[in-house]
């Protein structure tokens, strides 16, 4: 059974030829606007083999010279890859780690019973716990006690690395406001180790690892920028699309103490290290025509023709032959003619991505159209994550699909509790206890339960597992009837709600487990239940470790199972996005447009879910509602498809086809 499937996505993928080069004039041509030198890997797994491999060299060279090999790490999960490929390494190939010396360049402070999750307890079992190392040789930012000077502290471990003859490799992951290290913006060059306040963002990057937003630290120790650019060798790396934006700044935009990173193109030995959903952004990627030939497939034709016309501002059927000749496009030219005739053939086929029938249009030619005429009407199966994600991001098109007779089915894979603000479950089992007092006082156990539930909440009191089984109860309930209020709203039938529940949530803490075949076998039991003719799920890739790429995977492997057994014959897959980001134009097949009303309604569903309002735990650094957010990225949908010369809605949904 294949876990990972959501890795295989192909809708940011470019031919490995545009950014691979195979000798080194292609890789000049390629990488003419890159500051840095990149590697970028179909892959997290491919990328952090490479590193590993790389630090293995080195360790190895030393070991051969006699010599310890310096190494500076940190904690967090960007690592953990390159970690378990050296155990690997040292288990199947004899790589020993007696010669090494290994410097912690990040750790939080100070350190309490909350931080369970320190860099340095990270680094040790991850690797240093695996290997034939000498305990001796572990540095860490973790002071003595208490009264240490921190100044002194700080001074003395960088009088350390000097001491050991400096850095010789040096493995660190960019931050998403371009943060080496926790040196943050504003940080300056020769910045020595010292203790950092952590901004929000870092904070934020955080949230994995810890039950309670106050249970982060506010303070955290960094070795400074003049040791990381002194270091003889340095790796960054980056994983995922959600460290796209900032890769960008850190290897194409002039080097800027804003972004501390980009200070690596100063580096004299420097490297980055991505995947290739991280370096969507840099130009050999998201315009490869500007740094060479290509082979031009419709999907690449409209990413082209999208970005032209952002270029000069005009609507698709308004572009010139001048306007491709001056932007790089003539190439387009020579294969197709004219620009008129480009021009019509991606207006065309963006104009078939809008629909107003998600679900197919009975009686009509669907030669055109996203979705099938027929069976009508649809068995429609809508996977949410968690119980507001179906509304947050797909809320117009299902109230389309029960609107339009199909029947609808929603699943809430997980049960979102630690979403779930004190606050509101306080709120809830007071009027709980209200209810029980006019109505139950004669059920003492009732009552003894609500009670001590409440003093836990209210008083901030130590709790015991029980009593925190019952909070999660508690919440996991709230969001089910928030749920299921706004499913009634919509006009879904009750009996076609499912909790699923699904186990690797189930921890009770942020941190969830991995993906097994339990959740998966859930979800195919009710797949084969539902015998859906239309699939819709989340296709949020951004954080590979969140918990919506899990759900993703839960789903996509049981399709993948499902399908061998022959039961997807006539089901399509459609995946939405979140409140976060929408898809690239380039890449819709699907646009769902709202009007003001239904963009109203729409709004209507997702305030059904109180709970997630401003008192979430989980609202990220953007400060508006997810009913904001969300009528945002709409909107903003659809005027780019106005932009574009294109009919002007109010707010369009849009989708992209899971080809299976």
């Amino acid at each position: 059974m294949q876990l990972d499937l959501s890795s295989k996505i192909t809708l940011e993928r470019i031919p490995e030829r545009y950014y691979r080069a195979t000798n080194a004039i292609e890789k000049i041509r390629q990488t003419q606007f890159e500051k840095i030198d990149t590697e970028i890997f179909d892959s997290e797994v491919e990328g952090s083999a490479y590193i590993a491999r790389e630090i293995a060299t080195i360790i190895r060279k030393k070991q051969e010279q006699n010599q310890t090999c310096v190494l500076g790490l940190s904690g967090g999960s960007s690592p953990l890859g390159v970690y378990a490929k050296l155990v690997k390494m040292h288990q199947q190939e004899g790589l020993s780690f007696k010669n090494v010396v290994v410097f912690n360049i990040t750790e939080f402070y100070p350190l309490t019973h909350h931080h369970q999750h320190n860099n340095t307890r990270i680094i040790k079992e991850n690797l240093l716990n695996k290997v034939d190392f000498n305990f001796e040789n572990f540095h860490t930012l973790i002071p003595e006690d208490d009264e240490q000077n921190i100044h002194a502290f700080c001074h003395a471990y960088d009088q350390l690395i000097v001491e050991h003859g400096g850095l010789d490799y040096v493995l660190v992951s960019v931050g998403l406001v371009g943060n080496l290290a926790y040196n943050e913006p504003g940080s300056n060059i020769g910045s020595k180790t010292r203790l950092m306040l952590l901004d929000e963002q870092s904070r934020a990057d955080l949230k994995q690892f810890y039950n309670t937003v106050d249970d982060i630290p506010s303070y955290g120790f960094t070795i400074g920028l003049s040791s990381l650019m002194e270091a003889r060798k340095l790796t960054l790396s980056a994983w995922g699309e959600h460290k796209a934006a900032i890769l960008k700044k850190v290897i194409e935009l002039k080097a800027d103490d804003n972004v501390p990173a980009s200070l690596l193109q100063l580096h004299k030995n420097a490297k980055v290290v991505t995947d290739i959903d991280a370096a969507q952004y840099l130009t050999r990627v998201s315009q490869p025509w500007l740094v060479g030939s290509c082979d031009w497939t419709n999907k690449l034709i409209r990413r082209a023709i999208v970005w032209l016309c952002e270029k000069t501002g005009k609507p698709i059927l308004k572009l010139t032959n001048k306007d491709y000749n001056l932007h790089g496009l003539d190439e387009l030219l020579v294969n197709y003619g004219s620009a008129y005739d480009v021009n019509i053939q991606i207006f065309n086929d963006l104009q078939h991505t809008i629909t107003g029938w998600p679900g197919g249009k009975p009686n009509a030619d669907d030669t055109n159209r996203p979705e099938r005429a027929f069976p009508h009407p649809k068995r429609s199966l809508i996977f949410s994550p968690h119980p507001d994600d179906d509304v947050i991001s797909m809320g117009g098109t299902f109230q389309r699909l029960v609107d339009q007779g199909h029947i609808v089915h929603i699943a809430y894979q997980t049960s979102g509790n630690i979403a779930v603000g004190d606050e509101e479950a306080i709120r809830y089992i007071s009027l709980m206890k209200s209810i029980s007092n006019k109505y139950y006082d004669h059920e003492i156990e009732i009552d003894g339960k609500i009670d001590e539930v409440l003093a836990v909440l209210l008083n901030q009191q130590e709790m015991t597992p029980s009593v925190y089984k019952d909070i999660l109860f508690v919440k996991g309930q709230i969001r089910r009837e928030e749920a299921r209020s706004a499913c009634r709203f919509i006009g879904v039938k009750p009996e076609n709600i499912h909790f699923l529940d699904l186990p690797f949530y189930e921890t009770g803490k942020v941190k969830k487990n991995d993906l097994s075949e339990k959740d998966v076998h859930i979800v195919m039991d009710l797949i084969r239940e539902i015998r859906p003719h239309q699939i819709f799920v989340a296709g949020d890739l951004a954080d590979p470790h969140g918990t919506h790429r899990v759900c993703l995977n839960a789903v996509l492997a049981a399709i993948d199972e499902l399908n061998k057994e022959g039961l997807m014959d006539e089901c399509r897959v459609w995946m939405y996005r979140g409140a976060w980001a929408e898809w690239e134009i380039d890449h819709i097949e699907m646009a769902v447009p709202m009007s003001p009303e239904q963009l109203m309604n729409k709004r209507k569903s997702i305030l059904r879910h109180q709970s997630q309002m401003e008192s979430a735990p989980f609202m990220g650094k953007d400060e508006r509602l997810f009913w904001q957010r969300s009528e945002d990225r709409n909107r903003a949908t659809a005027a780019l498809y106005q932009q574009l010369g294109l009919a002007s809605y109010e707010a369009i949904e849009a989708f992209v086809e899971y080809k299976f």
